[in-house]
């Protein structure tokens, strides 16, 4: 008998916690919409965002514009690359389950949430923006990217026993995003807010309805893994 056998009942791991984090992400990034959208160049917060983009004001030099410059180049052309990685790995290893969630989900996330908010607020961004924008600046849409991708490797690749490190360094992550965005005078510092809560939220969301689909498949994975391993012998006395 196995001394660690794997679950049985795969949908047990559905957490409310998750569900009711995700639904207040995705409330915290939707509901500054009713603020904006009566005046997008003048809402009722702008005088936080003015006063945060004035810290955000130079030297735009040295080593934070090699960071911020980094992240914007992952925001942008890599940020399509490396989910369409994880796509392929997922899909030579045949977990069809993950790979449909997680296609799903990228594009619901930034094409759906993200894209749907920029068009119905319209926000101006602030003025000489430092690197090449286009329109709409509520939300942000590589700070919603970023966050969404911590989620996507965080449920689909990160043990259950490791997510517990993983997320800090993923919050950090998201926190440099969102930091360089404002740094680049690319967007607000409530854009960021609410990209992130938006990539967030969606994620966590799609992650709890999909869970039990995705506990099997990773219940399947892992055992065709333990049985295609070979059998190490007893150490002889």
């Amino acid at each position: 008998m196995s001394r660690n056998p794997l679950p049985q009942n795969p949908a047990a791991g559905r957490r409310p916690g998750v569900l009711a984090a995700g639904l207040v992400l995705l409330a915290l990034a939707t509901l500054p919409v009713l603020a904006v959208q009566p005046d997008p160049a003048d809402p009722p917060f702008q005088g936080l965002d003015d006063r945060w983009l004035s810290w955000m004001g130079g030297p735009h030099e040295g080593p934070y514009a090699v960071l911020a410059a980094v992240l914007n180049w992952f925001g942008g052309p890599l940020g399509a690359v490396v989910p369409l990685a994880l796509l392929l790995f997922l899909l030579l290893r045949r977990r069809w389950a993950s790979a449909g969630f997680l296609l799903c989900v990228y594009l619901a996330g930034n094409v759906l949430v993200v894209q749907g908010l920029k068009h119905l607020v319209d926000r101006p961004r602030p003025a000489h923006p430092l690197v090449r924008v286009d329109h709409g600046s509520f939300p942000s849409g590589h700070a919603a990217g970023a966050a969404l991708l911590v989620v996507l490797v965080g449920a689909l690749l990160v043990p259950a026993a490791r997510r517990r490190a993983w997320w800090p360094g993923g919050a950090v992550f998201t926190l440099a995003m969102m930091w360089s965005r404002t740094w680049l005078h690319a967007h607000w510092l409530t854009d960021t807010v609410a990209g992130a809560a938006a990539g967030a939220g969606a994620g966590l969301v799609a992650w709890w309805l999909c869970a039990p689909a995705l506990a099997r498949e990773s219940v399947r994975d892992r055992r065709g893994a333990a049985a295609s391993a070979p059998a190490v012998a007893p150490a002889l006395p």
